[in-house]
């Protein structure tokens, strides 16, 4: 018989401190990781560009966010609902995330 994991909500156990961003596996599969990402009022340090192995594909669950791509003058704005696809080494950033209320990202990643 397969173990079946039980049920989760992407809304239930969120850190009361939020000092530090949040980052909590979901699943990890050979080419597949799924990530629950809590931001509030967190962004990515001064000159700093992630360059990522894998692709990335990342909803906006709750809150806002806006994510910069190297090459690019203007951030992409994202609130509840929006999604986005970032390929394989395409550098970005986040430029901001919401200081006054919780920011939820489910955040997919693969090969």
């Amino acid at each position: 018989m397969i173990e079946i994991e039980p049920i989760g909500n992407i809304f239930e156990e969120i850190p009361e401190d939020l000092t530090d961003e949040v980052i909590q596996i979901l699943i990890n599969h050979k080419n597949l990781r799924i990530e629950r990402i809590i931001s509030k009022g967190h962004k990515s340090p001064k000159d700093f560009w992630y360059d990522q192995e894998e692709s990335e594909w990342v909803i906006l669950i709750q809150g806002y966010a806006e994510i910069k791509f190297e090459g690019h003058k203007e951030s992409f704005k994202l609130t509840a609902g929006d999604y986005l696809n970032i390929p394989a080494h395409q550098k970005h950033r986040v430029e901001k995330t919401d200081e006054k209320e919780i920011t939820i990202w489910l955040a997919i990643f693969y090969d």
